[in-house]
């Protein structure tokens, strides 16, 4: 312990993981995004659709130890329902049209898109994990 000076307070010895350099957010963003490893950006992150690798092949940094959860799905959801219904408000008032032909645009559109972004997303959400050494 280090002491203050004019107090007595101890102060906590800096941490191993102090001493580690900085990791960036839009690094991992960006790596992530990409469906690359957030460590080396060499590799890919899923082992499947949505499964997550043990370990990086190019480094062998430990990607399953990641647990994004709910925060992609919540992510995705939230993006895909912004996008299509101020795509839905635009045509809306652009082109009236039948509710039947509402319903064969929209309902592709927005399975489509959902699908699209889910591994974006979930590589974002890892790579942010990566940046603040985050663990399950």
């Amino acid at each position: 312990m280090v002491s203050v000076g004019f107090t007595d307070m101890p102060l906590p010895e800096p941490s191993a993981e102090a001493a580690e350099p900085r990791r960036s957010w839009a690094l991992g963003l960006r790596r992530g995004a990409a469906c690359k490893c957030p460590n080396c950006g060499a590799s890919p992150v899923f082992a499947g659709f949505l499964r997550v690798r043990e370990t990086c092949s190019a480094c062998g940094h430990a990607l399953g130890s990641y647990r994004a959860d709910d925060a992609p799905p919540y992510f995705t959801i939230f993006i895909v329902g912004h996008v299509i219904v101020a795509a839905m408000l635009v045509v809306e008032r652009m082109v009236p049209m039948p509710m039947w032909a509402q319903a064969a645009l929209w309902v592709p559109a927005t399975l489509v898109l959902t699908f699209a972004l889910m591994r974006p997303v979930k590589g974002a959400v890892l790579g942010v994990m990566w940046a603040n050494r985050t663990f399950g």
